[in-house]
């Protein structure tokens, strides 16, 4: 399947009309009792106006954890029904039903049955990034950041089926050669756009920068290979979760960091670290789903409540199951997508 990509409309509020929004949707999220979390790619302000800001499986701990009895996910949909997995007893709304994702519209519950049809007695394996739905055929869930434990956690003898992500499989893959993994062939439209040449294009010119790179960025398997024949020094280059990368901007001593993912993120990284210096490895590396979602859509959601997100219980259930077998295995709590 394949979702049309919105048109990204730039904001033309004032800072003034900005900070007055964003007032005016803290009170109204007071007075509902809400709690409004924002993933690191939204737009700034967005981020600004949340209470809490990460990433999609972070924020859905989050909201099973606070005592809002609403919770405005300004994220993309799959973020938003894992909120309601982990969080049954909330109401979740998503500020814009445009919000979707191109990676978790690559493969159906359907496709999954039939994958698994293929290969009797393999393990199914999936990234947080895909709907209740297909989370519901999964046997574990896993993030970016903890999918090396959930494989090695699995026997030796058992075949594996990951999806949807075709380059974090391949990741893995290459982290695990003596595995027998099959991948989906699926793909994030802004990570798969950030080529190896436009990453080294900035390298060349930084020279002394450290680099930070998504594992789902189409540059990221180039660059293990290229560190593994020696091509490439490995010093300064990290292949991380978004998380990890909001640690290693305050852990590094860099005073310079090339950032390979989605852009929104950087916005984060300049209020962790606001004496470093942050380059896109593609400016345009913008997700037009998470940009639909506006400080005006966020106040609207919670005076018109709207949209609310609901996932059938049988589906919640089994979806998860597959996220608590992801936390029995120890690897829940490292940084996520």
């Amino acid at each position: 399947m394949t979702l049309p990509l919105p048109v990204i409309q730039p904001s033309t509020l004032s800072a003034d009309e900005i900070a007055q929004l964003q007032r005016e949707i803290r009170e109204l999220a007071a007075r509902r009792g809400a709690v409004i979390i924002a993933h690191n790619y939204q737009r700034p302000e967005v981020q600004d106006v949340a209470h809490f800001v990460g990433d999609s499986l972070g924020l859905s701990r989050q909201a099973a954890k606070t005592d809002a009895d609403v919770i405005v996910f300004c994220g993309v949909h799959f973020m938003a029904e894992t909120a309601v997995i982990l969080a049954p007893g909330k109401r979740v709304l998503l500020p814009d039903l445009e919000a979707g994702c191109s990676l978790a519209a690559t493969i159906t519950a359907e496709d999954v049955r039939r994958w698994r049809a293929e290969f009797p007695g393999y393990i199914a394996v999936g990234y947080v990034n895909t709907t209740a739905d297909v989370k519901a055929e999964l046997d574990y869930c896993c993030t970016s950041g903890n999918v090396l434990d959930v494989i090695d956690a699995i026997p030796a003898d058992r075949g594996i089926l990951f999806l949807p992500d075709f380059f974090l499989g391949s990741h893995v893959r290459r982290m695990r050669p003596d595995r027998r993994i099959e991948v989906w062939m699926g793909e994030c439209h802004v990570h798969k756009g950030i080529n190896p040449e436009r990453l080294e294009a900035q390298r060349r010119a930084h020279p002394d920068a450290e680099v930070l790179v998504h594992p789902e960025c189409g540059c990221a398997g180039q660059l293990v290979y290229s560190m593994g024949i020696g091509d490439i020094d490995p010093e300064g280059l990290h292949i991380a979760s978004t998380e990890r990368m909001i640690q290693l901007v305050a852990e590094r001593p860099a005073s310079e960091f090339i950032v390979a993912t989605e852009t929104g993120i950087m916005h984060r990284m300049a209020q962790l670290a606001p004496e470093k210096h942050f380059l896109p490895a593609d400016p345009e590396a913008v997700c037009a789903y998470m940009k639909t979602i506006t400080l005006p859509r966020v106040k609207e959601s919670l005076e018109l409540d709207r949209y609310h997100i609901t996932v059938p219980k049988d589906v919640a259930a089994r979806a998860r199951a597959a996220v608590d077998r992801m936390v029995a295995l120890g690897a829940g709590g490292k940084p996520g997508d």
